[in-house]
């Protein structure tokens, strides 16, 4: 018999540890609920500053992408109180700061997404989008924003 475990276990048998959540630096919120669906804000990294294709490798923003996610799911924690009550990651908009030639921004945002099914088997596959930018907040080197379903009667 499997046994199954939640999405905190899983965490802690992967080694990770969600962090603090991150103050809003402006006139926003970290996330939002709309009926079954909750909005969160773009979650950067403190660890990971400058461009892809400059002086981060892809294997960094491979990095920075898989700990913004650990920041969303740190938001997405403290709003629904267990992500047991995660029904689906809907999807992913990821934003790469790179150099106008770097193309790899899949691969990158792809340590967010691999992280989601790890630890959601397929409820963790979703849509997603990928885009490098000449900048992002700060010099980060990752932003990703994301949107979630709700199981409203999952308790936690």
């Amino acid at each position: 018999m499997q046994v199954i475990q939640t999405p905190e276990e899983k965490l802690e048998s992967l080694g990770l540890v969600l962090p603090e959540v991150r103050p809003s630096v402006g006139n926003y919120v970290s996330c939002v609920r709309v009926g079954n669906l909750l909005f969160t804000a773009g979650q950067g990294v403190d660890q990971y500053h400058g461009k892809l294709g400059e002086n981060l490798t892809p294997e960094d923003g491979y990095a920075a992408s898989r700990q913004s996610m650990l920041n969303l799911l740190a938001v997405v924690q403290h709003e629904l109180g267990s992500l047991n009550k995660v029904k689906r990651i809907v999807k992913l908009l990821g934003f790469v700061n790179c150099t106008e030639d770097f193309t790899d921004q899949p691969k990158v945002i792809n340590g967010a997404s691999d992280l989601l099914v790890n630890i959601f088997g397929e409820k963790g596959r979703h849509a997603r989008s990928a885009v490098g930018m000449a900048q992002l907040p700060g010099g980060t080197a990752i932003e990703i924003e994301m949107i979630v379903e709700i199981d409203e009667e999952k308790g936690d």
